[in-house]
């Protein structure tokens, strides 16, 4: 196990080394912040100034050099637009992404999961085909329409839900959450749903397969010759053993849940860590969109770190096959 460790630690820290530079170097290359800084009235001189005192002056390998040195003790640089430390506008909007996120992957669980287990145990009725039939929207729509739809369903014919903004938040713990009222929940509805939608899909042909897979093991027809209710088979054999590659999944979609949220908190006006990273790139602020891409990487390596660590945990075949290779 310790070794399985150390070696996933090192895969790890070589995917976050790599990530930096690629993001680095990338995010440098697109466009001049400083003419979207100045106003059109300033001189040359002027310009120069600017471009001084952001130290936007130097050579990209001494910028580079910045970066890390700032990056090793937890300094991202300072945002070009808000004049404030990049990370501390990052982790300001993270409670708003994480609280979104967290609610997503909740109501996929408790949507699809059902749905997937019903499909599976029972394939050929209406009900079951009505099911697969239907994840395929799920894949198949646009997250930015769906986000519209359910606007003007819900919010404008019907009225039932806000469409746009966040509930006031509370601290606890010190952490914000908006989740402790009614308003927060009405308002986290929407934008929850439209980023679950495909999760869900997901969610649902992941347990159909599994349950399909399960129900014909040697074990559950066992199970059956001894007179096992039906339910207690699907809680005790079929669930459990489907639940392996489910939580590796659910793990790895938690982390996209993160790093992909931009286009459903801008349709629903979410103030969250998406909506700033649009902002950032349509104005050039590099040091948010360079600390905001490291941010998500990071939390999604580390996701993948404890989802591989929680595998080998529920499957010791994992570790059993790295050690043979």
């Amino acid at each position: 196990m310790l070794s399985f460790l150390i070696r996933r630690v090192g895969q790890a820290l070589l995917v976050i080394v790599a990530m930096v530079l690629i993001v680095f170097f990338g995010v440098h290359v697109i466009g001049d912040p400083i003419w979207m800084l100045i106003s059109p009235e300033m001189d040359q001189q002027a310009i120069a100034q600017t471009a001084a005192a952001l130290g936007l002056d130097k050579p990209i390998w001494e910028q580079l050099l910045y970066f890390l040195r700032g990056l090793a003790v937890g300094d991202l640089g300072r945002s070009f637009v808000h004049g404030e430390p990049a990370i501390q506008l990052i982790l300001s909007r993270m409670p708003a992404t994480l609280e979104l996120a967290v609610v997503a992957l909740l109501m996929a669980v408790l949507i699809g999961l059902p749905l997937g287990l019903y499909a599976g145990l029972n394939p050929d009725s209406p009900v079951s085909r009505t099911i697969m039939a239907s994840s395929i929207l799920g894949f198949s729509l646009p997250t930015f329409w769906v986000g519209l739809m359910l606007i003007m369903f819900f919010s404008v014919m019907l009225g039932w839900l806000p469409a746009t903004g966040r509930g006031a938040p509370q601290s606890v713990l010190g952490f914000e959450t908006s989740l402790l009222t009614a308003q927060g929940w009405a308002f986290i509805a929407l934008p929850a749903l439209n980023l679950a939608l495909l999760k869900i899909s997901l969610i649902i042909r992941l347990a159909r397969a599994g349950t399909r897979e399960v129900i014909l093991t040697d074990y559950v027809k066992f199970a059956r010759a001894k007179g096992l209710s039906r339910q207690r088979i699907v809680q005790v054999h079929v669930l459990k053993n489907i639940m392996i590659p489910i939580v590796t999944v659910l793990g790895l979609e938690f982390g996209s849940l993160m790093a992909f949220s931009v286009v459903t908190e801008t349709i629903f006006s979410w103030p969250g860590m998406g909506k700033l990273l649009l902002e950032a790139i349509q104005r050039l602020d590099r040091p948010v969109i360079v600390a905001s891409i490291m941010v998500v990487v990071i939390l999604f390596v580390l996701i993948n770190l404890v989802v591989d660590i929680l595998y080998s945990v529920l499957d010791p075949r994992v570790r059993l096959t790295e050690a043979q290779a």
